[in-house]
């Protein structure tokens, strides 16, 4: 097979690694991109994507079981609701097949050569990829370190059978009975707010003491009081210890030292995810590491020249759209750009319910500096859109120095709320003071106008609270 020559490698088609490629070939820099998958990576075909449309068909599932039992307020009845899980994961997969045919037509279109198989680094210059035909050798100027990640597998309950990853749960066709939960951050509780309302009996089991520990406990209220609700059991700092010897159950053990037996039909591990950095062939590297991913400056060059690695492999926040943005600038940089790596305004979404968005400084992270910071929240209670949604739960609150209105962070809670993260990002990125989003006018009725009133708040005189 002949060998193929470019400017650009990219390794790994996920997120980072295709809108790199895109980016580059737009900018007319030859590039090739390996991945061994479908184009897409976990976020599109395994995690982001199907994880949302599973979300969404449990919403309107559990919405319909509700009007089926009279428990409407607004007096819409349905009779005998039910849910085809098989149906509902085509429908899902039919979403991400989409998707990914749309990712490999971009790339096509950007004249980006794609080969599919799995690459290894011969040196910092040269990588073999063993496709379905041979071996092909690709000789790059500059490449780029996609690789993604995995979800971590705890050794006393390794990924078979019973017990799955989320990539397992979002291939289920008959919603189980009885679910247990290993952690609480987002990925479980997503998925086990999801499954609760299709209908399982989900038990959440976390080793410390609360749940979404990135999050402060204000924004997290609102979503165990829901998960109170829909009868989800949360054992906090309780330990899984390993199955029983049926396997018919998880077994556990609180801080107290009493043995819990957890029934459970499917036990879904959601302990966080480890940054692929084997298997590629960076012992014939001489990378740098920092903890247990690979170190970039801020340009995501790594230690060594013309090799830079975005995503997942180099750190949190391990989100989608941080590594695209990587991509983006590293495509830009290798065509002759100037640019450099500014995170201070990555959004960080969970899709729970209700749903939680975080940009910035909380305000104790802002108060860690020594400053004085000023305040203001507003609640969804007294937002007309919210009402007429019958989303009352959450509110928005803005976090900004005392001293000059300066935003430091952003945060919110509501149903819905994912979709007011942009505008503040935007507030964060373009350096906007609480006058400035107090001055801009929200469209009314919206849940938007919960960021305003929050900065009218601040300032000391909301119009509506």
């Amino acid at each position: 097979m002949k060998d193929i020559t470019c400017k650009l490698l990219v390794i790994g088609a996920g997120p980072g690694g295709y809108v790199c490629a895109i980016r580059a070939g737009q900018l007319g820099v030859d590039t090739v991109i390996v991945e061994m998958a479908k184009p897409g990576g976990t976020c599109l075909n395994i995690g982001c994507i199907p994880s949302k449309a599973l979300i969404h068909a449990a919403d309107d599932f559990h919405n319909t079981v509700i009007m089926a039992a009279g428990k409407n307020a607004m007096g819409i009845r349905a009779e005998n609701p039910a849910i085809d899980l098989a149906k509902t994961m085509a429908w899902k997969d039919g979403i991400t097949g989409r998707l990914t045919m749309g990712v490999s037509g971009l790339l096509k279109k950007a004249g980006v050569k794609i080969v599919v198989g799995r690459a290894k680094f011969r040196d910092g210059k040269t990588v073999a990829v063993e496709t379905e035909t041979g071996e092909q050798v690709i000789r790059a100027e500059n490449i780029v370190i996609a690789t993604g990640s995995a979800p971590v597998e705890l050794p006393a309950l390794p990924f078979g059978g019973k017990v799955i990853s989320s990539t397992g749960a979002l291939s289920l066709t008959q919603v189980p009975q009885r679910l247990a939960v290993v952690g609480a951050g987002y990925i479980g509780l997503e998925l086990g707010i999801a499954f609760a309302k299709l209908g399982s009996k989900v038990t959440i089991v976390e080793a410390l003491d609360r749940i979404l520990p990135l999050y402060d406990t204000q924004l997290t209220q609102p979503i165990a009081k829901r998960l109170s609700a829909l009868g989800v059991e949360v054992l906090l700092g309780t330990k899984v210890k390993s199955m029983s010897s049926n396997g018919e159950a998880l077994l556990a053990e609180t801080g107290e030292g009493e043995e819990k037996r957890i029934a459970a039909d499917k036990v879904l591990v959601t302990i966080g995810r480890r940054p692929l950095t084997e298997g590629w062939g960076r012992e014939e590297l001489e990378l740098d590491m920092d903890g247990r991913f690979l170190r970039i400056d801020e340009q995501c060059r790594t230690a060594m020249r013309g090799i830079y690695a975005v995503g997942d492999v180099t750190g949190e926040p391990m989100l989608a759209h941080r590594a695209m943005a990587q991509g983006e600038m590293v495509a830009e940089i290798v065509s002759g750009k100037r640019r450099s790596w500014d995170k201070r305004a990555i959004p960080a979404v969970c899709f729970t319910d209700p749903e939680i968005v975080s940009v910035g400084l909380s305000p104790d992270e802002a108060r860690a500096g020594g400053r004085e910071v000023k305040i203001g929240q507003f609640p969804f209670t007294a937002n007309g859109r919210a009402m007429t949604l019958s989303a009352e739960e959450g509110f928005v609150r803005v976090v900004t120095r005392a001293d000059n209105h300066l935003v430091l962070g952003i945060q919110g809670v509501g149903a819905g709320i994912s979709e007011l993260s942009a505008a503040f990002s935007l507030a964060l990125e373009m350096g906007a003071r609480l006058e400035d989003i107090a001055g801009t006018i929200h469209a009314h009725p919206t849940q938007s106008e919960a960021f305003a009133e929050s900065a009218l708040k601040a300032l000391g005189h909301a119009l509506h609270i």
